[in-house]
């Protein structure tokens, strides 16, 4: 398999028009998600389709997922065809921003992998550059069309780094947005913690944290816990 595309068990992900190609990030988000009782599904920055696909096998709900990048539609549209849960997904050329202006649709759950970049310096490809950085999606954004979309009793499931995401549960939070559940993310035995998975709610309660390592002391050599989150997907698991 080249790296223009890339097998999971029951769909494919072809990648070559899109800047950011499938990613750990990505996979742990669609695996983590609990999408059994959500009828509607938001899917903010798609990318190549990946979690709207990896939410469509498990679930039956109807996926609505939107992308600011030309690229990114015309690849997640590829993607989406190609695909046994087609008629259950439909893909956007919009931006966020735009999207929760025109549409007065709540949603049971939204998911997104956002771009998290703040102040780091920036890749050369323009495309990859907007993928990664928050300028055209910067948080309040983010966080914006989130409670524009979001059902009273729905949730909203998101990964980022542990820096910006202290800032973005604290803006959250300020808007009656609360933290419900959140999986610490170790890539390695002997790494600090690098991403956060996290899931919000209108609901204020206690939440529930646990921590999953990727993999163990040696490269590829992966957790148990990993295997059992991504089984339904990788190949290899």
């Amino acid at each position: 398999m080249s790296n223009q595309t890339f097998a999971f068990k029951q769909f494919q992900i072809v990648q070559d028009k899109c800047a950011m190609k499938v990613g750990t990030d990505a996979v742990l988000l669609g695996s983590w998600v609990n999408s059994a009782n959500a009828k509607t599904i938001l899917d903010i920055g798609t990318g190549t389709g990946i979690i709207a696909l990896m939410l469509a096998q498990k679930s039956g709900a109807r996926i609505d997922a939107i992308d600011i990048d030309l690229n990114a539609y015309i690849q997640a549209t590829e993607n989406v065809n190609n695909c046994k849960w087609k008629d259950h997904i439909e893909v956007h050329h919009i931006s966020l921003q735009q999207f929760a202006k025109e549409s007065d649709h709540k949603y049971d759950l939204i998911v997104s992998n956002p771009p998290y970049f703040i102040d780091s310096s920036k890749a050369s490809e323009e495309s990859r550059t907007n993928a990664r950085h928050t300028d055209q999606l910067p948080f309040k954004d983010l966080l914006n069309g989130v409670l524009k979309l979001l059902s009273p009793t729905g949730k909203f499931y998101v990964i980022l780094p542990t820096k910006e995401s202290e800032l973005f549960r604290e803006d959250a939070e300020k808007n009656k947005l609360f933290l419900t559940k959140v999986t610490r993310v170790i890539t390695r035995t002997d790494k600090p913690e690098k991403r956060l998975l996290m899931r919000f709610e209108f609901i204020q309660r206690a939440f529930s944290e646990d921590s999953i390592t990727i993999e163990k002391d040696e490269r590829h050599s992966y957790t148990d816990e990993y295997k059992e989150l991504t089984k339904d997907y990788y190949l290899a698991f």
